[in-house]
């Protein structure tokens, strides 16, 4: 339980993410509201699912997913480069969480 949690909390931070450049895109007080949501939930799930995980484990996957989840709403929503260097090093990031989990 405490993992899936914190993957919805990676998730929710990419949502936070993608309503800031929502917010310079369109600014109004529901796009607000939404980025408040989303970072709230996050930091909520991601300290439940640190009582079980370790902190640096959890907050390294929390944060990978972040990483990963907002470079791939760029690219998916906002036009952001696709170039194969950002995959790359995108895929090291990914690697490197699914490495901590792992191990721990």
């Amino acid at each position: 339980m405490a993992w899936f949690t914190l993957i919805l909390a990676g998730l929710m931070e990419t949502f936070g993410v993608a309503m800031i450049n929502q917010l310079h895109i369109k600014k109004n007080w529901q796009t607000l509201v939404f980025l408040i949501l989303g970072f709230g939930l996050s930091f909520s799930l991601l300290s439940y699912s640190l009582r079980f995980i370790p902190m640096g484990t959890g907050y390294a996957i929390w944060t990978g997913i972040g990483v990963v989840g907002g470079t791939l709403t760029g690219m998916v929503f906002y036009g952001e480069s696709r170039d194969w260097q950002r995959l790359f090093f995108i895929a090291l990031v990914l690697s490197s969480a699914i490495g901590l989990k792992l191990v721990s």
